[in-house]
């Protein structure tokens, strides 16, 4: 489970630079980034990834060359599914007090339309919750 620093909610833009880096194999730099998407400068690019350093959602992976000229490439220290987890644990911890944990189990459930795949999944957390209350003792 991802344990870094607290960082606050990312702005679309960082989540946007998140995608890309994510949806590389191999680490991006900020030219790179910038030109994966049409929307998207260099300088705008450069600013967020120093707020994502900041936040230490990713590191430099390595000084290359661009051209001639040396640039920093970046790569996530969080997996898309890691950060997505701590998102949904931040905004449940924000409702807790009037939202429940089966609740929320039951409404996620919910958004399933293939029985089959409810069924998978009612299995895996049956084996979860064995598992949570095993070594509760």
């Amino acid at each position: 489970m991802f344990t870094k620093n607290k960082f606050s909610k990312l702005t679309s833009r960082e989540v946007d630079i998140m995608n890309i880096l994510w949806a590389s194999e191999k680490p991006l730099i900020a030219s790179e980034i910038a030109d994966s998407r049409p929307d998207l400068t260099v300088n705008t690019v450069q600013a967020v990834l120093r707020k994502l350093l900041k936040y230490q959602l990713i590191e430099v992976a390595d000084i290359v060359y661009s051209g001639t000229v040396l640039s920093r490439s970046y790569r996530p220290t969080i997996t898309s599914e890691e950060f997505a987890l701590h998102e949904v644990t931040s905004d449940y911890l924000a409702f807790q007090k009037t939202l429940s944990k089966p609740l929320l189990v039951s409404a996620l459930l919910d958004t399933e339309k293939d029985p089959v795949k409810t069924r998978e999944t009612i299995d895996e957390l049956q084996k979860m919750l064995d598992e949570y209350k095993k070594n509760l003792g």
